[in-house]
């Protein structure tokens, strides 16, 4: 086995056939926990939780509303609204409905707050600083 194998780099070999040779990172033992305790990390972190943890919090939530609802209020869920359209109904679709906008917010509050400082922290440790 070659030094450079030694380092935290896999053989070619093992790599797939349509995989490119990747080049080899230096291990450095202090990088990661560095990284991890500095200021921009924590900051990422503070961006994902403030918007992640309330959102969940408010969806499940929402969520076992429309369980408790359902269980134990049947004669307001069968109320109709129009046709044969009743509240629960209502509900369940909107259950969909806000999956997807909750989807839809987390992606542009990522794009704008969480992806800018990430790619900043990954070009500081892929720089060694």
């Amino acid at each position: 086995m070659d030094s450079e194998e030694a380092v935290g780099t896999t053989p070619s070999t093992a790599e797939g056939p349509d995989e490119p040779v990747r080049p080899a990172i230096p291990a450095q033992p202090g990088s990661f926990t560095d990284m991890q305790t500095s200021t921009e990390f924590g900051e990422l972190r503070r961006a994902h939780r403030s918007f992640a943890f309330p959102l969940t919090l408010a969806f499940v939530s929402w969520y076992l509303l429309y369980v408790l609802l359902s269980n134990y209020a049947g004669s307001f869920m069968d109320t109709i609204v129009v046709g044969n359209i009743n509240i629960a109904l209502v509900f369940g679709l909107a259950q969909f409905l806000t999956t997807f906008l909750i989807a839809w917010w987390y992606a542009k509050h990522a794009e704008a707050r969480i992806d800018p400082k990430a790619e900043a922290l990954k070009a500081r440790m892929e720089a060694g600083e």
